[in-house]
């Protein structure tokens, strides 16, 4: 989703500014200054990039709340993916989540308020991973380390319980 956001902030300087801006730029604003979710103190960040009109370089200063509207229809999209997919979860497992909550993992887990705005939608608990952006690698890495430990179960499709 991070590069659908990427996009969503180009085409706002585009239609909204008359201003070319690389996905880099673009990356950069959405890191500084994008969010899911009003913050408490709004932040501005410079987009320089080159002017549609005159073919030159420029600069225009944009604050989080326009950054947050333009990239609210890929922010709308993650929320509605993840609703869906907890309707689709079996009831069991929606118990679990709703008590131990959502993890959000990934470049997409630091855009600010990306969690507040999902814990309001869904009505449960969400946390961003201590550090999402190698914490899948990490968690895969130990799984293969322990492969033995999930043979049985992923063979007969039996429930694993971890154990410690």
């Amino acid at each position: 989703a991070g590069d659908e956001i990427d996009d969503s902030i180009i085409q706002y300087a585009r239609r909204d500014h008359n201003l070319v801006i690389g996905e880099r730029t673009a990356e950069n604003a959405k890191i500084a200054a994008g969010s899911a979710y009003p913050l408490e103190e709004e932040i501005r960040v410079t987009l320089r990039g080159r002017d549609l009109l005159t073919g030159l370089p420029k600069a225009v200063e944009v604050s989080s709340v326009e950054l947050r509207d333009a990239i609210s229809q890929p922010v709308n999209t993650i929320v509605e993916l993840v609703k869906t997919a907890i309707e689709e979860t079996p009831p069991e497992l929606v118990a679990d989540i709703m008590e131990n909550g959502i993890v959000l993992a990934g470049g997409g887990a630091l855009l600010h308020g990306l969690d507040r705005r999902l814990q309001n939608e869904l009505r449960m608990p969400v946390y961003r991973a201590e550090d999402p952006l190698t914490c899948v690698a990490r968690g895969t890495g130990r799984v293969a380390e322990a492969l033995h430990l999930y043979e049985r179960a992923l063979a007969g499709g039996q429930e694993l319980r971890p154990t410690g």
